[in-house]
């Protein structure tokens, strides 16, 4: 099986070396530099404006551009806050949790008047990508997922307790997470059989579980959804909240915004093979099917329980099918995708219908819904539908021989469960800490009566439409 193919696991190899250690190294292609470059735009396209107009649509036109203004400037700040600290605890050498401090303020990533750059590691040995690039996509994937958070709790939430919160969960949850997941010494580094110990045992400590994520199902999903229902929690329910009709106020923003998402997912997906490869022409395709799958199996069971298929079912949909196929794109073959994409526009349905109704939590936009009930079921899924005898390509076993295999459906489930039981007890818990300390600071909540005027003009001084 080609490494490319295997869990999204990615380490900047160079970090602890000087940039001159690279000189006899393999260069990177100028195909992979490009198509990384496109897809860390696109990426950076999913947030502001995608996510931006689908959330704005979504609320009350008083609270349209509070929505706006809370995605453009989280994202802001969390990028900010990743080439400053973010990138060197989650992608250098540390411990199981948390990386070190080699690249903090990107410090060693190379020498631009020289013309030197650290090389990052891809699934392929002596197939580098620069480290700058890697950086740069790695942060519009923090950046989008604190901004998801933001859907479960617009309308009522101040601003500056929206920024304390984001700084405190990003640097507690995403970051470690990303660790735990994602980072591993690089298939160069495994040469010698007898080191292969040593050097799982610097991985991040769900990595060295064998869980699958090849684009951030648990990361960026799991984590986020989660994040998302203690806000709403926290936060309390909007004024009229389940008395009132709260009806979205465009939803051709949203239709629009959806469009904008599936478009720039690709960057996300197909470019989390990190190569312009079969690995990411495999996660693009998936990507594509999943997502058309999941809006016709949302439709048409929205149709058969309530009579009309709606365009906000449509939209929802294809969010679904998005976020549950994330972990799996490039770690399942198409009837993997066929299926994850019906299995998430179906229970995305409930989760946005019948859990909400259970959980009883004001999640304005159904973060946790959409994104923790699909990621989780696209984790759990993906272990499932990486087998070879369902049509997935299995997982790299061994880096030094580059031998794949697959340790059996019931032992890759339970890894994937027991992956996402880590990732909602520990963005839960910070979550909870990080609203509780802005609640302390600033107060989460506007009061009534700026609630009831909006946001727009109370928090800041502007309105989204002159009329």
């Amino acid at each position: 099986m080609n490494p490319k193919r295997a869990a999204r696991r990615v380490f900047a190899a160079a970090c602890a070396l000087p940039v001159a250690a690279f000189a006899a190294t393999p260069q990177p292609s100028k195909a992979d530099t490009a198509w990384m470059l496109v897809c860390t735009a696109l990426v950076l396209l999913m947030s502001v404006p995608a996510l931006a107009l689908f959330y704005g649509g979504l609320v009350r036109s008083k609270n349209m551009l509070s929505v706006l203004m809370q995605v453009f400037v989280v994202f802001s700040l969390v990028t900010v806050l990743w080439c400053l600290y973010g990138y060197s605890f989650a992608f250098t050498e540390g411990n199981a949790f948390f990386g070190g401090t080699s690249r903090v303020f990107l410090a060693g990533i190379g020498d631009p008047s020289k013309g030197e750059w650290a090389l990052a590691s891809t699934f392929s040995k002596g197939t580098p990508i620069y480290e700058i690039v890697f950086v740069a996509f790695q942060a519009t994937f923090a950046a989008i997922t604190c901004c998801l958070i933001l859907g479960s709790i617009v309308e009522r939430i101040r601003f500056s307790a929206v920024l304390i919160f984001v700084a405190i969960w990003f640097t507690f949850s995403y970051i470690p997470l990303a660790h735990m997941v994602w980072f591993w010494p690089g298939p160069d580094a495994y040469g010698d059989a007898s080191k292969t110990a040593a050097l799982n045992a610097s991985a991040g400590f769900i990595w060295q579980m064998g869980a699958l994520d090849f684009a951030g199902g648990t990361v960026v999903h799991v984590n986020a959804g989660v994040a998302g229902l203690v806000g709403a929690c926290l936060v309390g329910k909007r004024l009229g909240w389940g008395r009132e009709v709260m009806r979205p106020h465009s939803l051709t923003m949203t239709m629009i915004g959806a469009s904008l998402l599936w478009f720039g997912w690709f960057g996300f997906n197909a470019g989390s093979a990190l190569e312009a490869n079969a690995s990411a022409a495999l996660a693009f395709l998936n990507t594509y099917l999943a997502t058309a799958c999941a809006v016709l199996a949302w439709t048409c069971a929205e149709w058969i329980l309530k009579g009309k298929p709606s365009m906000l079912g449509a939209a929802s949909g294809a969010v679904a099918g998005l976020v549950a196929i994330t972990p799996a794109a490039g770690n399942v073959g198409v009837p993997g995708a066929f299926a994850i994409g019906i299995a998430a526009g179906v229970i995305c349905l409930w989760g946005v219908t019948g859990l909400k109704r259970i959980l009883k939590a004001d999640d304005s936009l159904d973060v946790f819904g959409v994104h923790a009930v699909g990621g989780i079921a696209g984790a759990l899924l993906t272990g499932i539908f990486n087998a070879p005898a369902l049509g997935g390509p299995g997982s790299v076993q061994d880096w030094v021989t580059m031998t794949s295999g697959y340790p059996g459906i019931a032992a890759q489930f339970l890894i994937q469960l027991k992956a996402v039981a880590i990732t909602f007890a520990w963005t839960g818990a910070v979550a909870f800490v990080a609203f509780a300390v802005a609640d302390r600071l600033v107060g989460l909540r506007v009061t009534d009566e700026q609630e009831r005027e909006g946001l727009d003009i109370n928090s800041h001084g502007e309105s989204a439409y002159d009329y």
